[in-house]
Parts: C-alpha cells; sequence; structure tokens
C-alpha cells in the first residue's frame, strides 16, 4: 500500500465522516485511512542519531541482517567460519549474489530488500551494487530518517536501550540531545536474565550489590533504576524472556523480576514489556541468526498479571502456538495489552491470521504491529506490509459488522486505527510520544 502524506488531517467535522460507508465503499475507505494515519512504532532496535555507529542504516547492513543471513546459509556453500571473517562490504555481496542473484528473493526477507531499494528507485536486479551504495553513502542521517519515517508512515519510534551495554553506556552518560521523532525503552534482560554475569557492573558502579540478589540489593537495583529513569526518560521497561519462564518459581532472576522491577515500575508508573519464547542460541556457529522458538508456559503469565494487579503488562508471545492463550490471558486481565507480531512471527499468512483472532476476540484494545526494526530502512517494507494486512482485515471486519446490522462511518474507521495504531499505546504508557506533543 502506498503511503500518502499524513499532514493532512481528516477534519472531524467533514460531512463525508459523518455519512454511513456502503460495502462497495468501506475497502476505499480503509485503505485511505490506513495511508494518513502516522503509527507510532512500539518496538524498534533502531536509535537515533545521538548514538553514532549504534544506529544502522544502508545497503550493507540491511543485507546482513540476521534474517538474510539465516537464509544465506542455507542457499551457499560458504561455512559460517568464512563469512564471519569476510568484511561487511563482503558479506553484503556473498548474500546478494547468492539470495538475489542465484536465486528469485521471494521470501520475506529478501522481498523486503527488494522494496526498499525500489522506495529509493535504485535498481533491483542488477549483481553490482556500486549504485545503490552510492546512493545510501550520499545520504545525511538527520535527512534520511525523516525521509524513510515520511516514506513508512511512522511519527515515532521506541528505541530499545540497554543501560549495561557499554557503548551505549558511554553515549546516555554524556547526556544525549533528545529527539522528539525516538524515544527510549529500558530492556532489563542483562539484569533479570543473567544478573550472575552482570551484578559486578553495577557493584563497580557504586551499587550494593551481591551475586545473591538479597534484600539490600534489591533495594540497590531499584535505585539503579531510578538513576536510569532519570537518564532515559524511558516510556516502558522491557524484557526478553526464554519459553522456560516460569513465575513463581525460586531463581534470582524472579526475585529480582518480582521483588525490584515490578515495584519499581509501580512506583515510576511504567509498564513492563515481557517478549516471551526465545530459545537463545540453539546454533551458535550462526550468531545472532542461531536463536529459536519455543512454546512458553502461559501461565506464567497469568500469575504475574494475577499477582501484580497494579502493574500494566505489555506482551508479545514469540510461538504461534501460543497466540489463542494471550487473547484469552488478555480477556481475563484488565492489565495486560498483547502486541505485535514478533520476529518469526512476522509473516504476513501468520500476522493476517493473527490479527484477525485478536479483532474477533479483543476488538480494538490491542496493538497489532511493532516493526522490530534492526536496519532503519526496514520500517518502509514493514510498514508497508502491515498497512496492507490490515486494509483486508479491517474491510472484512466490517463488512461482517454492515451484514449483521451494524453501520460504520469513515470517523468509526478513523477511531479503530487511532486507537489500534496509537492511542492504545499511548494510554499504556501514560506518557505523550508524538512530536507535536514533545515540542
Amino acid at each position: 500500500m502506498e503511503i500518502r502524506s499524513i499532514k493532512q488531517p481528516i477534519p472531524s467535522d467533514d460531512v463525508g465522516l459523518q455519512s454511513l460507508l456502503s460495502p462497495e465503499h468501506l475497502a476505499s475507505a480503509v485503505e485511505e485511512i490506513l495511508s494518513t494515519t502516522a503509527f507510532i512504532d512500539i518496538h524498534t532496535h533502531l536509535f537515533s542519531p545521538a548514538f553514532g555507529n549504534l544506529g544502522l542504516w544502508g545497503l550493507d547492513e540491511l543485507l546482513t541482517y540476521h534474517y538474510l543471513e539465516a537464509e544465506f546459509f542455507r542457499s551457499s556453500e560458504m561455512s559460517p567460519e568464512h563469512y564471519w571473517q569476510l568484511p561487511k562490504a563482503e558479506q553484503a555481496d556473498a548474500i546478494w549474489q547468492a539470495l538475489f542473484v542465484e536465486n528469485t528473493p521471494v521470501s520475506e526477507a529478501t522481498r523486503g530488500i527488494v522494496a526498499v531499494l525500489k522506495a529509493f528507485d535504485l535498481p533491483t536486479d542488477t549483481s553490482d551494487l556500486d549504485e545503490s551504495r552510492s546512493f545510501f553513502r550520499a545520504q545525511s542521517i538527520g535527512s534520511h530518517i525523516r525521509n524513510t519515517f515520511a516514506m513508512a508512515g511512522i511519527e515515532t519510534a521506541v528505541m530499545t536501550n540497554d543501560p549495561l551495554h557499554p557503548e551505549e553506556q558511554r553515549v546516555w552518560m554524556q547526556e544525549v540531545q533528545s529527539d522528539p521523532r525516538f524515544k527510549a525503552a529500558l530492556r532489563l534482560d542483562r539484569l533479570i536474565r543473567d544478573w550472575p554475569g552482570h551484578w559486578e557492573i553495577l557493584a563497580a558502579q557504586g551499587y550494593a550489590v551481591d551475586p545473591q540478589a538479597s534484600d539490600r540489593t534489591l533495594a540497590e537495583v531499584r535505585r539503579f533504576l531510578d538513576d536510569w529513569h532519570e537518564r532515559m526518560s524511558p516510556v516502558y521497561a522491557a524484557v526478553s524472556l526464554p519459553d522456560t519462564f516460569q513465575f513463581p518459581v525460586e531463581t534470582i532472576g524472579n526475585r529480582i523480576l518480582g521483588g525490584a522491577v515490578l515495584p519499581w515500575c509501580r512506583e515510576a508508573d511504567l509498564p513492563l514489556s515481557l517478549m516471551i519464547g526465545v530459545r537463545y542460541q540453539v546454533n551458535p556457529r550462526i550468531r545472532l541468526a542461531g536463536d529459536g522458538v519455543g512454546r512458553g508456559d502461559l501461565r506464567a503469565l497469568e500469575n504475574l498479571c494475577r499477582t501484580f494487579p497494579e502493574n500494566r503488562f505489555l506482551v508479545s508471545v514469540l510461538s504461534r502456538e501460543n497466540q489463542h492463550e494471550l487473547c484469552v490471558y488478555a480477556r481475563k486481565f484488565s492489565n495486560l495489552m498483547p502486541f505485535g507480531c514478533w520476529w518469526f512471527l512476522n509473516n504476513p499468512s501468520i500476522v493476517e491470521e493473527i490479527t484477525r483472532e485478536r479483532i474477533e476476540m479483543l476488538g480494538a484494545s490491542f496493538i497489532p504491529q511493532h516493526s522490530d526494526a534492526r536496519v532503519l530502512e526496514q520500517v518502509i517494507y514493514k510498514w508497508r506490509n502491515t498497512r496492507a494486512i490490515l486494509a483486508g482485515v479491517l474491510t472484512e471486519t466490517y463488512r461482517l459488522l454492515l451484514r449483521d446490522g451494524g453501520r460504520i462511518r469513515r470517523q468509526d474507521i478513523q477511531r479503530d486505527v487511532n486507537r489500534l495504531f496509537r492511542s492504545n499505546f499511548e494510554k499504556w504508557t501514560s506518557s505523550a510520544v508524538s512530536p507535536s506533543q514533545a515540542r
């Protein structure tokens, strides 16, 4: 779906908004509203320009994205060990040759590359990447972000910010210049999932912590979170969890989660994002591409929602088999907000299935998608695909409503789209996240 200008809002007093829509006009109305509404991308791995080389963009980064690396190792005789020794440009050349020249780029990840090149009027069927590389080298990152966000139809992107990542920590300590297009999310994987490997970092920074996560340590973890909240102003805290995650069971991670993180989130009025279902490094030879997926036991989520009713949880689950359970739990716990079709689920056929199920069970009380983009230009094809899928799902949903005797106006569709891609998140985070409000 082509993204039209998002600068001209549809006036609420327009006579057309008040008129009822007939079945034959539903599709065009839904497509127009989706294409002119600026979305909030609630979970990405992008960075504002202040973070320098931590922010990935350009052709070589696009081609060496771990989705394509995984596909490359299936289509090439090159060993992972040899691949990792190559400079990035040569890795990108190898992937282009294997997946785009010697094979037809029909996978979701490879079609995304084609879509990005086409969006910038760059060649999509060449064996020579010089023209495309020259184009990206000529871009100024500030204006390139602005143009890319406009092409994707997004207004704001939420970053993933790890206070224990050495390079990122150095940037934050220098007082990051605020960029209204980017909001922070406080990532807590190293605290919750690998406390034994990271407690000494906090100790070295002056926090009185110990490997056993004593009561004093829990208080110091909360002080650490206070400090980083002041530094980052995050819109939520987040942790990625394995398919084996259980709660409550006696683990150091659960002690930190239940004794420090969740009480702190409550006091800070921040939701906690739980991303459940990763099986880490099932094939370490292919590095970031080597993580897998497992079905989680969502009774852990049930226990969290019930035990901490004053906490708000943003939840995405990686296994397709967990999606129906997540919807059921969302019907039982109003402090649970399902979001996105994450990672291995971000394929059009699966996104459509999950989104239909969520609408049928939850109405518009969920967040359909986020980009999870690691490379800037990925937002172009990821959000184009999301709009195309939502256009079909919403159109069919409204047709069923008309069949059953309901009525639909343009303003109803606009309200639903705003709720799904903006206001659900804004209300859940209790935060003004749009640039216009930030100014």
